[in-house]
């Protein structure tokens, strides 16, 4: 992503925020396309219970096949494709915004730290579209073998899962894990997007000599898109693992309920319990994420941005 410097037309700024929903939009069509199957996994291993049904993420990957087919990997996709496309294209708008702000009143090209900042900001706006969307994908994840449970009517799809949980708990029932969410999407984008610059200018610089991004090649963008997607996630995992739980069980009360289950789980040097499913997690984020922004960037470079 090229920065944005002051111009005197302003004008030009929502065409460029236009272009950043838009690209946002096709850059999370393609994650989702390219990581929806593991991240069914990893909230499958996620969410297991004590002790665990499959023995490693392999395992749940075969179980899965064998019992639901490959459909299963893709079960719940619905909620992502509309909703993480539009969760992206907030987030890529977002931080385009905070750049901008981040860059009003001078003439100096934006610091490393200040893009990375931009990400943060934008990943606390994305938290709050992010929880409902990721609450519905977790509900539908997790409900296999539910229809053998006496008494349970499963979710018939996304939209019988979003208006049952408004009937049954309202519009917090939707937004149950909204701080946890915060509490990883914050650091996150900021290490998302500041990786993602860092390693597009040391790509260019290599091969050109200068630090300069906006110069960056697919190949490089699709190299510094997935590491910068495995960073995300490095700082952020067991929070992700804390949301899974507390949105998929109600027996958690809230995000430090289910944080203090899984430490007294994790005592006696079990600490591995909040990296459940984080094989299959890694697997994804470089696929999924270097897909994501070549498709932003190949959008952005259609639409003369």
């Amino acid at each position: 992503m090229e920065t944005v410097g002051v111009t005197e037309d302003r004008q030009e700024v929502v065409p460029r925020a236009i272009g950043d929903f838009i690209a946002g939009t096709m850059g999370g069509w393609a994650q989702v396309v390219v990581g929806h199957p593991f991240d069914t996994i990893k909230v499958r291993m996620q969410t297991q219970p004590s002790p665990p049904v499959y023995a490693s993420s392999m395992d749940c990957l075969r179980a899965t096949l064998r019992g639901e087919g490959a459909a299963g990997l893709y079960k719940g996709v619905t909620s992502p494709l509309a909703g993480i496309g539009f969760c992206n294209a907030v987030v890529f708008a977002a931080n385009g915004f905070f750049l901008r702000l981040l860059q009003s009143g001078s003439t100096e090209p934006l610091t490393l730290g200040q893009k990375a900042m931009a990400g943060g900001l934008a990943g606390g706006v994305m938290s709050f579209l992010n929880c409902p969307v990721e609450l519905l994908k977790v509900k539908l994840q997790t409900q296999y073998g539910a229809a053998a449970v006496p008494g349970y009517k499963p979710y018939t799809g996304v939209l019988n899962c979003g208006i049952r949980t408004f009937q049954e708990r309202g519009i917090t029932g939707l937004y149950r894990g909204l701080g946890i969410t915060i509490l990883r999407d914050i650091p996150s984008f900021w290490a998302y997007f500041g990786l993602y610059e860092g390693m597009k200018a040391a790509f260019v610089y290599r091969r050109l000599g200068v630090a300069d991004g906006s110069k960056s090649n697919g190949v490089e963008q699709f190299m510094a898109g997935g590491l910068a997607g495995i960073s995300a996630w490095l700082g952020a995992y067991p929070q992700d693992v804390i949301k899974s739980q507390v949105q998929m069980d109600y027996k958690f009360k809230s995000a430090r309920a289910a944080a203090r289950a899984l430490a007294q789980e994790a005592k006696g040097g079990n600490w591995r319990i909040f990296f459940r499913g984080f094989g299959p997690t890694i697997l994804r984020a470089f696929p999924a994420n270097a897909a994501t922004f070549v498709a932003y960037e190949w959008t952005v470079k259609s639409l003369g941005l």
